[in-house]
């Protein structure tokens, strides 16, 4: 996934009413949209270094919007909209390990009456519903954690992708890690525990899980390399 234009460098002064956040450029304070709605636990620190990126659209009324921001030496992608554009781009150059021999990809595959799955695949022995989740959390050292905040509409997808499996879908979740700083990945069980409860029932009834960590560059975010799941 590449950037439409260079990321401009700032640092982080605050966030506010929920998709705001005011950075600090060349001893200026500038407003970003904040594309993501999560808590973005541990990363909110004031003098924090980010990284925004500056729309070409005319008609936006915020001109930047918040890409990345540094934790303890380490770049966290926080853009949640950039998500799903990784892991597209994963699928079709057969970057994930799991799933290939890839036929047909279809982004935002309607299941059922009120759902969507952020993909359907085709491949020569199956049909799979994949659902993404953006992992910007780690409290402990070299471990990423899911979700920062009780996910309600986590735990939606899940029962709804069990639906599925007595349609006869394979099913994934992908647990997309924006870090480069973490070797495995755990679920916060103390922040949503019925997540937690949830999701260890959903692996033992066919749920597959996929862990990936990112690599930063100055052109874009790539997924990158496999990482340890503990559940």
């Amino acid at each position: 996934m590449n950037f439409e234009n260079r990321l401009i460098p700032g640092l982080f002064i605050k966030r506010y009413k929920r998709f705001f956040v005011d950075v600090k450029i060349n001893n200026k304070i500038i407003a970003a949209h904040c594309p993501n709605t999560g808590s973005m636990y541990g990363l909110l620190k004031k003098g924090n270094k980010v990284w925004i990126s500056k729309s070409d659209n005319p008609n936006r009324k915020l001109k930047y919007t918040l890409e990345i921001i540094e934790d303890n030496y380490s770049k966290v992608g926080v853009n949640t909209h950039s998500t799903n554009k990784i892991v597209l781009h994963a699928l079709q150059n057969n970057l994930i390990d799991e799933l290939n021999d890839i036929v047909d990809i279809k982004p935002e595959a309607k299941f059922g009456l009120n759902t969507r799955f952020d993909f359907l695949i085709t491949n020569k022995r199956y049909k799979a519903f994949i659902e993404v989740k953006n992992v910007t959390l780690s409290r402990k050292k070299f471990i990423a954690e899911f979700p920062d905040a009780v996910t309600t509409r986590g735990l939606k997808h899940i029962n709804e992708l069990l639906k599925a499996t007595k349609k006869n879908y394979e099913i994934f979740i992908l647990y997309l890690i924006q870090r480069e700083d973490c070797k495995s990945f755990s679920v916060a069980k103390d922040i949503d525990p019925n997540y937690a409860i949830a999701l260890k029932k959903a692996v033992k009834n066919k749920l597959k899980i996929l862990c990936y960590d990112c690599k930063f560059s100055s052109k874009g975010i790539k997924l990158n390399n496999k990482i340890k799941l503990k559940l």
